[in-house]
């Protein structure tokens, strides 16, 4: 299992236009092979800050299979440009659960 993890700033006034278009943006990831769950929070203390947690099967269902898909088009449309600045997206291998 592979953790995706990205760190999104959205304007403050664009808040709730990105949490109503990520709910319909997750149904297209959640299709991809390989995706496995996702989880988006907002944060307390800065609440444009958000994170986004995916994970996957491996790193290449992310890398390959939804970054070049037609699928990923669509993702980015409709989000990226809520973005300021473009998240650095990293990827994890657990370590440790509990």
């Amino acid at each position: 299992m592979i953790l995706e993890h990205a760190v999104l700033q959205v304007a403050h006034a664009r808040a709730t236009e990105f949490e109503s278009t990520f709910g319909q943006a997750k149904s297209i990831i959640s299709s991809m092979p390989g995706f496995l769950r996702l989880r988006l929070s907002r944060g307390l203390e800065r609440p444009n800050i958000y994170i986004l947690l995916v994970e996957w099967e491996e790193l290449e269902d992310h890398t390959h299979g939804f970054r070049q898909s037609s699928e990923y088009q669509k993702w980015r449309n409709l989000l990226h440009h809520f973005y300021d600045p473009f998240p650095l997206v990293e990827h994890f291998t657990p370590v440790h659960d509990a």
